[in-house]
């Protein structure tokens, strides 16, 4: 069910997306259809908002939805939020001045003078502050609503992928930077080189942003360079089937504006199919295929900090960008070198009892799998112990037997119990995995 844009009343209303079944074959591929956002239908977009205006989150410790609410607060927006849990993210909102209420959902929790709320794509209709935004007559948007509204004010970089998309956009970003291009940035991270922040505020035309494909979120981008670093198997609770993801990454690809270029992974099978089927439907855009076999790797693998061959893939990525914008090699080289990496992807930790502590973000079989290779690749001689929390009980279910041989590189592999991800799992199902039983 598609979302709907009632522009007189200049609200946004939220419908819940499902899928639509077909006894015919091609059911397998259906994914949820959006209608595409005219930019100035939209109430939400920074530049068009009234001198005073407020904006709420609901969620607002959510890496992406702490990005945007950022975006917001440097145009001179006021800024207000919510979220169940008090987080370090939380806590860095508030000493930048954004006002934040922790704890259980409260209409009072939107402050008298706000026009518009937006809410992450775990907040349901039943929320409080969803229902007090509704009776007040504000204008309400998801998450990915109002960043592609937003991205369409620039010329959009998105990086979408089921690995890698924090990282590239990481490097897509720095590479920019250092070639004089001063884009906008919101990444799925923290980075040193942003000051612990997950956003920069550029003051060119570019904006550089992940594009998420959960709830298929990356449909409400129409961007001018697409960048895919993989498919997998991932957000299985949503898609049910690899058939339908690759649906949806092709859908992804075909908003692209006119004579858009898309980066892809060519040495992803799945990619190279979907790739096939956007050059035959859209022959106004371009591809560009890198590799890790490109011969610029050598070149990565002597300047990188970041451990893994997957890093090097995601550099190379950001390389091409470079190359379509025109930054010199050696600059490309020199900001790809200066990376020194991002929260939680082999973020290091210091020292406990002699080891090295590393912390990873890893969370699917693909992604274990990468960074116990890193952790083996940067200590070849040493031993290694991985500590893994299982997140979310469903992915845990559908990839139980990845899961299960995804451990290999580990000397040894400790498992805690399973992380339930709010608004996302089925009590019925809980029962049937469990860390005891990996």
């Amino acid at each position: 069910m598609a979302n709907r844009v009632a522009a007189k009343s200049g609200r946004c209303y939220h419908g819940r997306m499902r899928f639509v079944h077909f006894h015919a074959r091609k059911s397998r591929e259906e994914v949820p259809e959006r209608k595409v956002i005219r930019p100035n239908a939209y109430p939400l977009a920074p530049r068009r908002m009234a001198s005073g205006a407020g904006v709420h989150f609901i969620g607002i410790g959510g890496i992406g939805m702490s990005a945007l609410a950022r975006l917001f607060q440097s145009r001179g927006i006021r800024v207000s939020g919510s979220d169940i849990e008090r987080s370090e993210i939380t806590d860095a909102l508030r000493r930048e001045g954004i006002r934040i209420a922790v704890g259980p959902h409260r209409r009072a929790n939107i402050p008298p003078r706000t026009t518009e709320v937006i809410r992450t794509s775990a907040v349901r209709d039943s929320n409080p502050e969803v229902r007090e935004a509704k009776k007040r007559g504000l204008a309400l948007c998801p998450y990915a609503e109002a960043l592609g509204a937003i991205t369409r004010e620039y010329r959009s970089i998105a990086i979408a992928g089921a690995h890698g998309k924090s990282t590239t956009t990481a490097l897509v970003a720095l590479v920019l930077i250092r070639g004089g291009f001063d884009p906008t940035v919101i990444i799925g991270a923290k980075l040193n080189e942003f000051r612990d922040s997950n956003f920069r505020r550029g003051r060119s035309t570019y904006f550089v942003h992940e594009a998420d494909e959960y709830r298929a979120s990356f449909l409400n981008y129409s961007p001018d360079i697409a960048v895919i670093t993989n498919i997998d198997r991932e957000h299985l609770d949503f898609y049910k089937n690899i058939f339908r993801i690759e649906a949806a990454f092709l859908k992804f690809l075909l908003r692209m504006k006119p004579r858009g270029t898309a980066i892809l992974n060519r040495d992803d099978a799945r990619l190279r199919a979907v790739g096939r089927r956007f050059a035959a439907r859209r022959n106004d855009c371009r591809i560009l295929w890198y590799s890790h076999r490109n011969p610029a790797a050598k070149s990565i693998r002597r300047v990188i900090k970041i451990p893994g061959k997957h890093n090097v893939s995601n550099a190379i990525a950001a390389l091409n960008v470079a190359s379509l914008l025109h930054i010199p090699y050696p600059i490309s080289l020199k900001a790809i070198g200066s990376y020194r990496g991002a929260w939680r992807r082999f973020d290091y930790q210091g020292k406990f009892r002699g080891a090295d502590v590393i912390a990873d973000y890893a969370h699917h079989p693909t992604e274990i799998k990468a960074t116990l290779q890193a952790a083996r690749e940067r200590f070849p001689k040493r031993r290694i112990v991985a500590v893994f929390q299982p997140h979310h009980y469903e992915r845990l279910r559908r990839l139980f037997k990845e899961f299960v041989g995804a451990f290999h590189e580990a000397d040894l592999a400790l498992l805690i119990d399973v992380y339930e991800v709010v608004g996302r799992e089925e009590q019925r199902k809980r029962a049937n995995v469990s860390s005891a039983a990996l």
